[in-house]
């Protein structure tokens, strides 16, 4: 299988290159993300257990979908592709948008455009990019990711701080 291509992109989010998904990731460069949070219609967060065999944050709780928007593809393209590749959700129309995170090292260097869904399934979760996925109550997600922080992605918590500010985690 042949290598992802990512766009390269500036510190405002603009393509400059395209370069192979090993050397952006070994060289730090800023590059594209999605992240889908789904919620239940009771208001719980669906979150996915990377697969241990994930190059970044493997066995680590993450978004219920995240990945690269790979090239010739625009973010609201990458989420409905995300879902349907990650959790078998299949979307005609993109997830409602909600924030996007700036590039730093907690996102990997990722631009990280987040957005929301909701929905209670069915899931069919792929194998090779996920070992499990739960339901947290929003406080209790917040309690864990205060006492086991190194159990989540690093842009859990930052996602997490803007959806739910106020349970103060």
């Amino acid at each position: 299988m042949s290598e992802e291509i990512f766009a390269v992109v500036d510190e405002s989010d603009t393509v400059i290159d395209y370069r192979p998904r090993s050397e952006v990731h070994r060289l730090g460069l800023r590059h594209r993300s999605v992240h889908i949070w789904v919620y239940s219609g009771a208001g719980e967060v669906l979150l996915q257990k990377r697969s241990r065999r994930k190059e970044c944050f493997p066995g680590m709780w993450d978004s219920a979908t995240a990945g690269h928007v790979d090239r010739g593809e625009d973010y609201d393209q990458c989420a409905v592709r995300e879902l349907r590749e990650e959790l078998g959700v299949v979307l005609h129309a993109p997830p409602e948008r909600l924030f996007k995170l700036q590039a730093c090292a907690a996102t990997g260097w990722e631009f990280c455009w987040v957005y929301r869904l909701t929905s209670d399934g069915p899931f069919r979760p792929d194998p090779e990019e996920v070992d499990a996925v739960a339901w947290f109550a929003p406080a209790d997600l917040g309690r864990r990711l205060h006492v086991e922080p190194m159990a989540f992605a690093g842009t859990v918590p930052l996602i997490y701080a803007r959806l739910h500010p106020q349970t103060g985690n």
